[in-house]
């Protein structure tokens, strides 16, 4: 199968202003992913270019998650163990 290269210059997107980060060149890009990647920008009605910095931006630049004990941290108190009844299944 023949592989495409593809051109992409990449911008992040600070508040409503734009600041240019780099020129990305990728190169051996299957054909059949370069098709995937038009008709998807086909049907955001963008350009293939757009449509491959928002898959960047959206896989590498997502908020980090928080762990498990952050999230338990922030539940505020709302009693004393003893307020509560346990029930044994």
């Amino acid at each position: 199968m023949p592989r495409h290269a593809s051109n992409a210059s990449i911008g992040l997107k600070l508040g409503d202003w734009y600041k240019t980060m780099a020129n990305l060149m990728v190169r051996n890009v299957d054909a059949a992913v370069v098709a995937a990647l038009k008709a998807r920008a086909g049907k955001r009605g963008s350009s293939a270019e757009a449509e491959h910095r928002r898959i960047l931006a959206q896989a590498l630049c997502k908020p980090k998650k928080k762990s498990f004990a952050q999230i338990l941290s922030k539940i505020p108190p709302v009693g004393k163990d003893a307020d509560f009844k346990r029930v044994e299944d």
